[in-house]
């Protein structure tokens, strides 16, 4: 029977052999399995994209603009602290990191979260971006917001002129802490874009890439500032990047991820807890890097969304689209000591008379909650409050 079956591939292969010389089989052949290595990539990919719960993703080269992957770039979302990236972009144009700031009884009263300034404190630029960027505190970026342009009102202004500036036109900002209200919504996309600006600027980089700090006021009060970006202590090439929460935005963040003088930003907004957040985005910046390397496509998708954003289903509707590329101060303040890790070599060194400011340690997680009683068991103690607050 062995034998049998052996002849007879024998005699199939010489008559395939036949008829591949006397017709144009062998181009229709070659064409077909180009076609299935095609296919198989494609499902590949879609596969991966069945992996990224989030509402909207993006990926983008830093350097070009150029989309790597995206799920919803264009979907409008509530920013959460995210916001406070653009905060940071005005504070940093318009004032000197040494210029002192009086917090007043607005900044102090501001919804949680915060550092804990009190009203009369006399804080630093730079203690306010430290405070409002690692620890997510909505008190330091009102008072930012004061010291530049005398009122949050006139600063929101100035936030929503630059967005459009940078190409983010679809974002618009109501506060410089992006806590909940309406008329406030951005886009992975435009959060991707305003990543890559935040990079610009080598003391905002160097602010997002810090794990640990310990500030003081002018009056002497210390406070100890810890980074709300876990991926700071896993992801050994991270940039930095800005995380958000409120229950309506859900879990946010932007990061950006550096490796051979390539760097690539990821934007996710809509993430059901902190543990897929931190998943998708270490996820996520593998399959840029993967992408930039030529070791896979771009690819980007759109998915049918819901009104209700606390119960994320599984989408009814796919279309995938095309991605196309898309092109893309300050006087002497107070000392500060930074240990950086290899991927950021320099230390900055500031000069500031009165207030001392340490930063300790620099730069250097699989659950999908399904409906709000399951994702509320993965928030944090300060995120289960009967208030709609964002605890970055």
């Amino acid at each position: 029977m062995i034998v049998m079956g052996i002849n007879y591939a024998k005699q199939l292969r010489i008559k395939v052999r036949m008829i591949m010389k006397n017709s144009n089989w062998e181009k229709h052949y070659r064409y077909f399995f180009v076609l299935l290595f095609t296919v198989c990539c494609l499902l590949s990919t879609a596969s991966f994209a069945k992996e990224i719960r989030s509402r909207s993703v993006m990926v983008m080269d830093a350097s070009t603009g150029e989309m790597l992957y995206a799920k919803n770039p264009y979907l409008r979302r509530p920013p959460a602290s995210t916001t406070k990236l653009m905060t940071a972009i005005i504070a940093i144009e318009n004032a000197n990191l040494s210029d002192v700031a009086t917090i007043s009884r607005n900044a102090s009263r501001v919804s949680p979260h915060k550092a804990g300034f009190r009203e009369g404190d006399q804080v630093t630029v730079e203690e306010l971006l430290y405070a409002a960027l690692l620890d997510s505190a909505n008190d330091a970026a009102v008072a930012l917001s004061e010291v530049v342009a005398g009122s949050e009102t006139r600063f929101v202004t100035l936030m929503n002129r630059r967005a459009r500036a940078i190409g983010a036109v679809n974002t618009r900002f109501i506060n410089s802490s992006g806590l909940p209200g309406r008329g406030q919504y951005t886009t992975a996309y435009d959060l991707a874009k305003i990543m890559s600006y935040v990079l610009r600027y080598q003391k905002l980089k160097e602010i997002i890439g810090t794990r640990v700090a310990e500030i003081s006021t002018e009056n002497g009060n210390s406070i100890f500032l810890r980074n709300t970006n876990m991926l700071l202590w896993s992801e050994e090439d991270l940039v930095g990047g800005k995380t958000g929460y409120t229950r309506k935005a859900m879990h946010c963040f932007v990061c950006a991820s550096e490796r051979e003088n390539e760097t690539v930003i990821v934007a996710i907004l809509g993430s059901p807890s902190r543990d897929s957040l931190w998943r998708e985005s270490s996820t996520l910046i593998s399959k840029g890097f993967e992408v930039l390397g030529n070791k896979g496509k771009p690819f980007g998708y759109i998915t049918k969304t819901y009104s209700n954003t606390a119960d994320i289903r599984k989408a009814s509707h796919e279309k995938n689209i095309e991605i196309k590329a898309h092109s893309s101060k300050s006087k002497k303040g107070k000392k500060i000591v930074v240990q950086k890790t290899a991927k950021h070599k320099k230390t900055k060194v500031f000069a500031k008379k009165k207030s001392k400011m340490k930063v300790l340690v620099k730069k250097k997680g699989e659950t999908y909650a399904k409906g709000r009683h399951h994702e509320e068991k993965n928030f944090n103690t300060a995120e289960q409050s009967r208030t709609d607050r964002n605890k970055g």
